[in-house]
Parts: structure tokens; sequence; C-alpha cells
């Protein structure tokens, strides 16, 4: 068999990917049923969801001719980078190193340097947007976080708040 398109076939084999390691994950948990769910129902249901989609993907990337053969290009390796260095920065700032003494930088500051390290994996960076989006961002978070559920998360670093 050939397979027509290859980025389908990928994703596919990904989404399929995922959607196994969610169903297997959940089933360490209780599932429970449809009335009684347990905490392991729903990432066993989108783990099966995510399975189903993903053989139908790969299924479709065998049936469908894309016009140029719809080859994979090359990794972006400085976008990938950056996305994850900025999800790691966030967790740092977030949490803090006690272990090394990096103190806990806050929520605020984190979103600031996640947002702000993420867009610069765009070739359209604009400082102006990403502030703008930064701050969108960290007020909707304050306010979803901490004024509505009450959550008890560091807001500020601990040398402004003492």
């Amino acid at each position: 068999m050939e397979i027509k398109s290859q980025k389908d076939f990928y994703a596919g084999l990904m989404f399929t990917g995922v959607g196994v390691a969610f169903a297997v994950g959940a089933k360490t948990y209780n599932v429970g049923d449809g009335a009684r769910m347990g905490p392991g129902y729903f990432p066993l249901m989108l783990g099966m969801v995510l399975t189903f989609l993903g053989a139908l993907i790969v299924f479709n990337a065998f049936r469908s001719k894309v016009v140029g053969g719809d080859p994979i290009g090359k990794w972006a390796w400085k976008p990938l980078a950056l996305i994850l260095g900025a999800n790691l920065a966030f967790g740092v700032m977030l949490g803090g190193l006690p272990s090394i003494k990096v103190p806990a930088m806050g929520m605020i500051v984190a979103i600031y340097a996640l947002t702000f390290i993420a867009s610069l994996a765009d070739s359209h960076f604009k400082a102006r947007n990403v502030f703008i989006l930064a701050t969108v961002l960290a007020v909707g978070s304050y306010l979803a976080f901490i004024m509505l559920l009450k959550l008890q998360i560091q807001v500020w670093p601990t040398f402004i708040t003492g």
C-alpha cells in the first residue's frame, strides 16, 4: 500500500499514540461508569476518541491523493526549542527551584516570560503586540484563578510581596 499523504499519515499516528497513552494511563485510576464517573473516565474516553480519530486519519492518508505528494518538511528546531523552553521557564518561574535557591517569581511574571519567549518562535515578532497579549493573559488568569476560583497561587515575586 502506498501512503498518499505523508502529513495525514504521521498526524494520524501521533493522534493514535497520544490516544493510546491516555487510555492506558486512565486505567490506573478508577474509571467508574457513565452515571458515576471516576477520575479515569474522562481520560479514558478522550484516549478512545483520539485513537479512533487517529485511525481514521491514517486510513484517509492511504485513500486520498494530495497534489504534489504532500511531503513532510524539515523540523523547525528553533521554534520547537523556544516553545518548550517557554513552558519550562513558566514552570520554574511559577514554582521556583528551592533545591538550588531559585525563588518563585509568581504567576504574573511567569505569564509574561512564557508569552515573550514563546512569541520569539514567530518570524513576525512585535513586542507591542506580545505585551498586549501577555497583559490580557495575566489579567484573565488573575481574575479566573485568584478572584473566581480562589486558588492559592503566588501572584508576585516574594521580594515584592515581602
